[in-house]
C-alpha cells in the first residue's frame, strides 16, 4: 500500500511536493550555459520526460507549478498526458494579468480540470553574459578558475547575471505564497523546473548549507517526492527511477 495511503487510512493529512528537473535540453547536450534562454528538449530529453511520465503514472496530482520556459513546460506536459486520472488541464499565466487567464465560471463538469501555473518565478538561473556559451569556451574568455567559482558558488553572480542566492530570491516567496498554502490543505503539487531553481526548493526543504547545496546534482527527468506531515514537517524522500 502506497505510503499516503496508509497515513490517510490513519487519518493523517499527508501533502505530497514532486520536483521534476526538465529532461536534457540541446543546449545541456552541447554544454552550453542556457538560463532563460527557451531552448527545446534534446531527443534523449524527450526520453527521459517520457520515462518521468511512466513513473508518475499513478500520481494522483491536485495542481501543477512550471517555469514560462519550454523545456519545462514540455517536460510537464509529457507527464500530464500519461497521467491515468485526468484528461484536461488549464494553463494559468502568473503574473499581474493573471486573473484574465482564470475569469471563468467552472460548469460541473469541468471541476475535474488540472491547473497548471506558469510562472518565471520558477525560471532557470540567469546567467548573463555567460548565456549561449560552451563552458570551455568561457574558461577560455574569462578564465577556469573563475568559470567554476561563478558555477559553483551560493553567492557569486556571473557579469550581469544571478547567483543561486539570488536566484532563490525569486524562487523560495514564490513557493511560500502560491505552493506551500496547498500543501498544508494535504494537496500534492508537482513542480517541474530546472536545475537552479529547483536546489533552491531543495536548500529550504531540507535544511541545507550554501556549501552543500552547491554541490547538490539534481538529475534530469527524475523525480524526486516528498511527502510532508500536516504543518509542512518533511517525513520522507524518494527518488523515483534510481536504484
Amino acid at each position: 500500500m502506497r505510503l499516503v495511503a496508509v497515513l490517510e487510512k490513519r487519518g493523517l493529512t499527508m501533502a505530497t511536493l514532486i520536483l521534476l528537473r526538465h529532461g536534457e535540453s540541446v543546449w545541456n547536450r552541447q554544454n552550453r550555459f542556457t538560463g532563460w534562454v527557451d531552448v527545446s528538449l534534446s531527443k534523449e530529453g524527450i526520453a527521459e520526460a517520457e520515462r518521468a511520465a511512466a513513473l508518475l503514472r499513478e500520481e494522483r496530482l491536485d495542481v501543477v507549478f512550471t517555469s514560462a520556459l519550454l523545456r519545462a513546460q514540455d517536460t510537464a506536459y509529457e507527464v500530464l498526458k500519461r497521467n491515468r486520472h485526468f484528461s484536461q488541464y488549464v494553463r494559468v499565466h502568473e503574473g499581474p494579468k493573471r486573473g484574465w487567464y482564470e475569469h471563468f465560471v467552472a460548469m460541473p463538469s469541468e471541476t475535474t480540470e488540472l491547473k497548471i501555473y506558469v510562472s518565471e518565478m520558477l525560471n532557470e538561473r540567469y546567467y548573463g553574459d555567460l548565456q549561449g556559451m560552451r563552458k570551455d569556451e568561457a574558461a577560455i574568455r574569462f578564465g577556469g578558475e573563475l568559470v567554476h567559482q561563478w558555477r559553483r558558488s551560493y553567492d557569486i553572480a556571473p557579469p550581469s547575471g544571478e547567483s543561486l542566492q539570488m536566484t532563490a530570491g525569486r524562487v523560495m516567496p514564490y513557493y511560500h505564497e502560491r505552493i506551500a498554502p496547498l500543501l498544508r490543505l494535504g494537496q500534492t503539487a508537482l513542480v517541474c523546473a530546472h536545475g537552479n531553481s529547483l536546489r533552491a526548493l531543495i536548500k529550504h526543504i531540507e535544511e541545507l548549507t550554501p556549501e552543500e547545496i552547491v554541490s547538490y546534482e539534481v538529475k534530469t527527468g527524475a523525480p524526486i517526492v516528498y511527502r510532508f506531515e500536516a504543518d509542512l514537517t518533511l517525513s520522507g524522500k524518494h527518488i523515483l527511477g534510481l536504484l
